[in-house]
Formats: C-alpha cells, structure tokens, sequence
C-alpha cells in the first residue's frame, strides 16, 4: 500500500484544516487507517484512527472533538478534519495503514510522508 498525504500548510490559531491520504496498491478498506503527528522535538503520538469499514474511530484526547477522521473507500482516500487549530497542533501528520484498529504506531506497516501543519498564534 502507497499512502500519500496532503493538505498541510499554515493556518492560524483557531482555524480549520482537512487533511487527505490518499492510498493505492491493495485493497484500501482491508486497512484500518490511522493519523499520526510528530512536532520538533518530540517523538511521532497518535491522533485518530478508523476502521476499514469506517465504523468506528478513536481519537486521542489531545484532539477530540476538534478532530474529525473519516474514509472514502470508493476514492481510497482517508480524511482527517482539524478544527479549532491550536499552536501546540502544529507538527509533520503522518497516515499510516494497519491490518486492525489500533493506537499504536507499532501496529502499522504502511506509512505515509506526511504533511506538515503549522498553527501561528
């Protein structure tokens, strides 16, 4: 599986962003699919997984009910919604590709490049 995310960039504090991962190779909805971030300095934390059929999700409570992750099987393409940015949300997000649901990064074996999300206050 190739993951490609997109839709980092500059926004400021407050503001919203969506965030896409678009895969291709196998069949994507066999997956669960997870965001990952990284900020300088500190090592890569979970943000919110999905699972294959995209029925349930988890996110980590640094970001919930801000952050919104969703999936497009059809399109092979996995979202994540980022409202009510904050400074400290800024960091390189990272989607990744596991066999089961999970908040581990251990338990992924396709990663993405990431994109990177920078909040200005």
């Amino acid at each position: 599986v190739q993951l490609q995310a997109s839709g980092g960039g500059l926004v400021q504090a407050g503001g919203s962003l969506r965030l896409s991962c678009a895969a291709s190779g196998r069949t994507v909805s066999n997956y669960a699919m997870g965001w990952f971030r990284q900020a300088p300095g500190k090592e890569r934390e979970f943000v919110a997984t999905i699972s294959g059929s995209g029925l349930s999700s988890y996110y980590a409570n640094s970001v919930k009910g801000r952050g919104t992750i969703s999936r497009d099987n059809d399109k092979n393409t996995v979202y994540l919604q980022m409202n009510s940015l904050r400074p400290e949300d800024t960091a390189v997000y990272y989607c990744a590709a596991s066999p089961s649901l999970s908040l581990i990064a251990g338990q992924y074996v396709y990663w993405g490049q990431g994109t990177l999300v920078t909040v200005s206050s």
